[in-house]
């Protein structure tokens, strides 16, 4: 059997300097380029995934309820207001006295209809909202944080029902 040496190294024998150096800057550089890159990937999609809650009556008024960004708009379906032209279904909504004309590419769905607090999900163009999502029915978990919302909603609701 051999024996195993078990005597101390000496110093390592030097080496080009500079690949090691060079190596970290490379690491540190693709680094802080994923971390910047992140940065932006996350700011985008943050403020492109804020749709701001607004009333009818609060476009143009309050602060992110501007007419030239994507919102989402509560009010109450104006009784005989709902037409069907083309695809789309066209209505007005009105809250607190304020009215919008909506426009909603394809049938809303669900429990849709006059005379209900509803919230669109769209962009105003020309005084039109051009709404992609329409929401009839507010959950619990809505409705208990926003209590005073929806009771001013329906308190703003039509004469009769249908």
């Amino acid at each position: 059997m051999s024996e195993m040496n078990l005597t101390p190294r000496g110093p390592a024998e030097p080496t080009a300097s500079g690949g090691k150096s060079k190596r970290n800057w490379l690491s540190i550089a693709v680094l802080a380029l994923v971390l910047v890159a992140g940065g932006v990937i996350v700011t985008q999609f943050l403020t492109s995934a804020v749709d701001y809650y607004c009333n009818v009556d609060e476009v143009g008024v309050r602060d992110g309820c501007d007419a030239d960004r994507r919102i989402r708009l509560q009010g109450t379906v104006d009784e005989g207001s709902v037409e069907k032209v083309g695809n789309a279904t066209v209505f007005t909504m009105s809250f607190n006295d304020e009215t919008i004309g909506v426009s909603y590419d394809g049938e809303p769905g669900g429990i849709f209809k006059e005379c209900i607090p509803v919230v669109v999900h769209g962009v105003i163009e020309q005084g039109t909202l051009q709404g992609d999502r329409v929401e009839v029915k507010h959950s619990d978990e809505y409705v208990s944080v926003n209590d005073e919302r929806v009771t001013e909603a329906e308190a703003a609701g039509c004469t009769s029902t249908t």
